[in-house]
C-alpha cells in the first residue's frame, strides 16, 4: 500500500481528531502501532505526528491577525510551485470571506509547505485549512464553515 503523509493526516483527523472521545493524547505509541497495523508505514506516521506537532506549536490567538487585514500576500518560489493558481485563489477567497485571517492563512501556507508534496490539489488544501482552523482557538465558526465545504465536496464527488 503506497500511502503519503497527507493520507495519514486525513486518516488521523477523520478517525481521531473529529471524535473528541478518541483524541490522541499521551498514548502516542499505541496510536502509532494502530496506524501501522492499518497499513500506514511507520515513517509516514512519524512524519504525520511531526506535522501535527508543528501545527499545535504555531497556534495563535484569534485577535492576532486583525492588525494586518489589508496586507497583500505575495507568494514566492517554492510556494508558487506547491500552491497553483486555483489554490492561491481559494486562499484569497477564504480571506476575503473572513474565514481565514492573514495569520491563519500563513499557518495554512506553512503547513502546506511542511507536507513536502509537489502535487497538492484544491481538495487537499481544503483539508489543510480545516485542520488549521480546528487547532485555532476562537475559530469555531470558520471551522464549521470549512467543515461543511469539505464534507459537501466529498459527497458531491460521489455522484
Amino acid at each position: 500500500m503506497k500511502e503519503n503523509l497527507f493520507d495519514v493526516l486525513i486518516y488521523l483527523f477523520e478517525n481521531y481528531y473529529m471524535d473528541e472521545e478518541h483524541m490522541p493524547g499521551a498514548d502516542r505509541e499505541s496510536l502509532q502501532l494502530e496506524l501501522n497495523e492499518a497499513g500506514f508505514p511507520i515513517h509516514q506516521v512519524k512524519q504525520a505526528f511531526d506535522w501535527l506537532d508543528g501545527l499545535s506549536t504555531q497556534s495563535v490567538s484569534p485577535n492576532t491577525g486583525h492588525q494586518t487585514r489589508h496586507a497583500m500576500r505575495v507568494y514566492h518560489g517554492p510556494e508558487l510551485e506547491r500552491l497553483d493558481t486555483e489554490c492561491r485563489g481559494f486562499l484569497l477567497f477564504l480571506e476575503q470571506m473572513g474565514i481565514l485571517t492573514p495569520v491563519s492563512r500563513e499557518l495554512v501556507v506553512d503547513r502546506v509547505m511542511a507536507l513536502g508534496t509537489d502535487d497538492l490539489d484544491l481538495e487537499q488544501l481544503k483539508w489543510v485549512v480545516l485542520m488549521v482552523l480546528f487547532n485555532q482557538p476562537g475559530e469555531e465558526a470558520a471551522y464549521a464553515w470549512m467543515e461543511d465545504l469539505v464534507l459537501d465536496s466529498m459527497t458531491g464527488s460521489l455522484h
